[in-house]
């Protein structure tokens, strides 16, 4: 069984592998299954065990960070980037950034990847709203740093979260009036002094789920384990570097236990 799983790893590194080295292609489902030697039908069912989404919303991830990548490194146009990371339209390029980022290309790069603000859903409607709290768990081999949490309809963090908070560490968090609903709880830590910086290294990362939420439920002692991100883990596509920004200064930043977003 083991062997087989490793197998299956191996074969969906293979078409991530893929997806990187020819991300300005016209790339297909059907070309990724061939490259990891499976049936399409087959392929899409253990890239999404083994990732957690559809090959197609990973593809999609990987070509926006390579995006945001670019408009922050180099002086390419949008036009240009557009191409570059395998879109078509320019159009369909900016709108799927926007949704997925928060903001604009041309906005994004203006404001070199800060958001103005990080910011959930609002009040709840219907006025049932449940309470996830637990604790971050610090990775052994990364230094602690600041903790960005928040709880997204899939594992991939992006747009606005349901919910949202920011720790200046790893340790017990505390998220209130959450919707309800099926939610992923995924987390990002940098070292502190590193809060403003795009870094080469991945980031440390956590997810839990998926949390099911109903009516003024609490969910008590969910646990986030930061690792260091894998090639396999979908793309970090919410501009996030200004929930550290807000965390480094400590204006918005209160305890664990009254923190809620």
């Amino acid at each position: 069984m083991e062997t087989m799983e490793r197998s299956a790893a191996a074969a969906i590194q293979r078409a991530i592998d893929d997806i990187h080295q020819n991300i300005g292609e016209a790339i297909t489902i059907d070309d990724l299954a061939r490259t990891a030697m499976f049936s399409k039908f087959h392929f899409s069912r253990l890239f999404r065990q083994v990732t957690g989404v559809s090959p197609g919303r990973f593809l999609s991830a990987v070509r926006l960070e390579e995006a945001k990548r670019l408009l922050l490194t180099t002086s390419m146009s949008v036009t240009e980037i557009t191409y570059r990371v395998g879109y078509n339209s320019v159009g369909t390029f900016s709108t799927r950034f926007k949704n997925s980022v928060g903001m604009s290309p041309t906005t994004y790069r203006e404001r070199r990847g800060f958001a103005p603000r990080i910011t959930d859903h609002g009040p709840v409607r219907g006025g049932h709203a449940a309470i996830v709290q637990g604790e971050v768990v610090p990775s052994h081999d990364e230094e602690p740093g600041t903790v960005f949490l928040g709880l997204f309809p899939d594992t991939i963090p992006q747009g606005v979260p349901a919910r949202c908070t920011v720790l200046e560490r790893a340790g017990r968090f505390r998220l209130d009036r959450v919707p309800q609903g099926t939610w992923f709880l995924l987390a990002q830590s940098v070292p502190h002094g590193e809060e403003r910086v795009i870094g080469d290294a991945p980031p440390t990362v956590a997810a839990h789920g998926p949390l099911t939420v109903r009516g003024d439920m609490i969910l008590s002692n969910v646990e986030l384990r930061l690792r260091s991100m894998r090639s396999i883990d979908p793309p970090v596509l919410l501009a996030l570097l200004d929930a550290r920004r807000i965390a480094l200064q400590r204006m918005e930043v209160r305890t664990p236990q009254e923190e809620t977003a």
